[in-house]
């Protein structure tokens, strides 16, 4: 009776937004449709895999590291393949810094895994494979669901690439211009999604307020979400990330407001409030537009938080550009701010104009602007004590439990600490008994089901 022979084994790490988790798991589905299997550890794998992040370059040191240790424990026999972003863009960097990778996967061919891997395992090339295309992303997916489950929650991915001018940003480079997925494509994926008891669905795509245009859709994204609350009428929560300024239309404003299960919470990533700056990013200089939509949202959704981030120190930023900002930041008294350093990133516009801020003034800009955030934040915080929202359970130990209310996106924004062990997993009713800068203290609260009312 002759030995079956045995299934490589692949051991994968995926950086960087929830966008590249997603390519990661369309990857593991299609390795172990064809055999392979997941390893715990890099010592058990044949293949040891990243998928990268090349955004920006802290994303891409982060790779190296996490690459440089896996070529550093390689044992004989072992290839190491690097995929996403980075690959895409610069595979000669990778091949340069690291001598022990193998092969490279562009992000745009993810959905060539397993070809590379076999190649790679079965007739060990002599030199590194670079298999990468400038193919747009998105046009082949081989039937893979565009999803990513991380406990109770999970991403859809509606979109791929972005056919913004951003003068500071790579990902079109990276990615090519933007393609949408067939709605009836993510509503069967979000039924699925249902079915298998998943609580949280989080819409991604570079710019989701872009959804649909490809395909002729009007308003895309809210004609997609009416369907998806018709379609899921038990999936509690449906969260979006990434609008971009100017294309936050009222009918989707209507569609938040008109229905709970669309979270009221809209990422709106502005990069700066100076119109000088932002003619210079390529970027919407109508600050007024931001001015009159944030008034609607918080009119018509009173319940709303509103997310953003900014660039300081982008090329001839002055103090005065800055100080406007600062301004801003006061005037609007957004709920949730994230902000970046600038990062010259090559074959972009932005990198032809000179990157003359100091690297010690950029950070001193960063911090004087979380400065101004951090009492806002507290004090929104504070105006919840005494409030009953429904919280996510996603972690607990040693007697505390940690989760979110549909104020915190998964991983950026705050959390929920009570004093009990409860379920991962449950949406749990509590009142919120303390505030912190950036998260909430509560207490489960034993009632019968929540209505919509209180699914907040």
């Amino acid at each position: 009776m002759s030995r079956r022979k045995r299934r490589p084994r692949y051991y994968l790490v995926s950086l960087g937004c929830a966008k590249n988790t997603v390519d990661a798991q369309g990857m593991a589905t299609l390795l172990e449709r064809a055999g392979y299997r997941s390893a715990t550890s890099p010592q058990q794998a044949d293949l040891l895999i990243v998928n990268t992040c090349g955004f920006i370059a802290s994303a891409r040191e982060e790779s190296l590291t996490v690459i440089s240790e896996l070529a550093a424990a390689k044992r004989p026999g072992q290839r190491i393949l690097v995929a996403g972003c980075w690959s895409q863009r610069d595979p000669e960097a990778i091949l340069s810094a690291v001598p022990g990778v193998d092969g490279l996967l562009g992000t745009r061919r993810w959905m060539d895994i397993v070809e590379v891997a076999n190649r790679l395992i079965r007739h060990s090339p002599p030199t590194p494979l670079v298999h990468r295309s400038e193919a747009t992303a998105g046009r082949d997916e081989q039937g893979i669901p565009r999803v990513a489950i991380q406990g109770a929650t999970a991403y859809i991915k509606i979109a791929d690439g972005c056919s913004r001018t951003c003068a500071f940003c790579a990902i079109p480079l990276i990615k090519g211009p933007a393609v949408s997925r067939p709605p009836e494509r993510i509503l069967d994926e979000a039924a699925l999604l249902a079915d298998r008891g998943v609580k949280e669905i989080i819409l991604i795509a570079q710019d989701t307020t872009a959804y649909g245009r490809d395909l002729g859709m009007e308003d895309g994204l809210a004609e997609l979400l009416e369907r998806l609350v018709e379609r899921l009428p038990d999936v509690p929560w449906i969260r979006v990330m990434y609008a971009f300024p100017g294309a936050v239309t009222p009918r989707l404003i209507e569609v938040m407001a008109q229905h709970p299960q669309v979270l009221p919470y809209l990422d709106i990533p502005l990069q700066h409030a100076h119109p000088a700056v932002l003619r210079r990013m390529r970027r919407p200089a109508d600050v007024d537009w931001v001015r009159r939509t944030v008034t609607m949202l918080r009119d018509r959704i009173p319940e709303i938080t509103i997310r953003t981030a900014f660039i300081v120190g982008y090329p001839r930023e002055t103090e005065e550009e800055f100080a406007a900002l600062l301004e801003f930041v006061k005037e609007m008294e957004f709920d949730r701010v994230g902000v970046f350093t600038y990062s010259r990133e090559e074959g972009t516009e932005a990198a032809r104009l000179p990157d003359d801020v100091p690297p010690e003034v950029k950070e001193e800009r960063r911090a004087r602007l979380m400065e101004v955030q951090q009492p806002i934040s507290f004090a929104k915080n504070q105006a919840l004590v005494g409030r009953v929202l429904d919280v996510l359970i996603e972690g607990r130990g040693d007697g505390i439990s940690v989760g979110r209310t549909y104020r915190d996106a998964p991983e950026i924004d705050g959390l929920v600490l009570l004093e009990e062990d409860l379920p991962v997993g449950e949406m749990v009713t509590v009142t919120i008994t303390g505030a912190l800068e950036y998260d909430l203290i509560g207490k489960r609260v034993d009632t019968s089901p929540t209505t919509s009312a209180t699914r907040l």
